[in-house]
């Protein structure tokens, strides 16, 4: 028998997790809510089963509830479906938020609800790609263990593979995928800079730079970080570290900085001496972001 899925927002996660429940042929979509009748019948639409909603008191009866709005609306959207009282207990409410915590479910947690996050760790930018590309998609589970056999479940049937967060976990979780993501971005984007001051064209820099971090970060995931590192810091040349400090200012600077001691703590070549030469060069100075 297939377990009823309702979906409280009809964007694009939503809609994409509902069509692979769908197609999972284990789940059928009883409803899908939007405040607005033509996005609910889009999204139901796209999914290929539900009944479009624009009324929380019409909510059907569902094993599951996806609370697919954004991170702001999550708690209001809770608060109002504890008011219309159309979960009953012991049913299960999750949300897809990768920083907000099953708390924000809490008045549905007051009334018997069993309440969860379900983090897929992907792009949703293009609905019809995400259905395409889910399969073996990381989903971050947090909140309560009776909701977490239900959930690894679902995750399970559209394709992605769950795990577990510790307890209070998921502030640090989504601080990760910031650094792993946005944060790599910053990097293209500062070493593409800093190449086209050495003279190489836009067009070659990014190339140039692209190409090299996706070769480092293929060799970082294969050999880890520590046999992946190469550069003059692994080598201990402080001469070169020098040299890179002295075309860098402000806010590069800082930032070469600030990764250079990370980087030296990942490295085991350079001996005491090699150490103390690049500790000093990669040391905090004062100013230098206005320099």
């Amino acid at each position: 028998m297939k377990a009823t899925l309702n979906i409280v927002g009809g964007g694009r996660l939503g809609t994409t997790l509902g069509a692979l429940a769908h197609a999972s042929g284990r789940y059928r979509v009883g409803a899908v809510l939007c405040r607005e009748r033509a996005h609910a019948e889009a999204a139901v639409a796209l999914i290929g089963d539900g009944v479009p909603l624009c009324e929380l008191a019409a909510l059907p009866p569902a094993a599951l509830t996806l609370i697919a709005v954004p991170d702001a609306a999550i708690a209001p959207v809770a608060a109002q479906l504890a008011a219309a009282g159309v979960l009953p207990a012991g049913a299960v409410a999750f949300h897809a938020s990768g920083a907000g915590e099953a708390s924000l479910l809490a008045p549905l947690a007051a009334q018997g609800v069993h309440c969860a996050s379900l983090h897929p760790a992907f792009s949703f930018a293009d609905p019809a790609r995400a259905r395409e590309r889910f399969a073996g998609t990381l989903c971050a589970f947090e909140g309560d263990a009776a909701a977490q056999a239900p959930l690894y479940a679902f995750a399970r049937a559209v394709g992605g593979e769950p795990f577990a967060l510790a307890p209070g976990g998921k502030a640090a979780y989504h601080a990760a995928l910031s650094v792993a993501s946005n944060y790599l971005v910053s990097l293209l984007d500062l070493a593409t800079r800093v190449a086209a001051e050495g003279g190489v064209d836009a067009g070659a820099a990014a190339r140039l730079v692209g190409s090299l971090m996706q070769q480092t970060l293929d060799n970082a995931r294969a050999l880890g970080p520590v046999a992946a590192l190469t550069g003059p810091i692994a080598r201990g040349d402080d001469g070169t570290v020098a040299r890179h400090l002295a075309v860098l200012a402000g806010e590069d600077a800082v930032a070469y900085r600030t990764l250079g001691r990370l980087t030296l703590a990942l490295a085991s070549a350079p001996d005491a001496a090699q150490r103390d030469r690049l500790t000093a060069l990669l040391a905090d100075q004062a100013g230098t972001a206005n320099t």
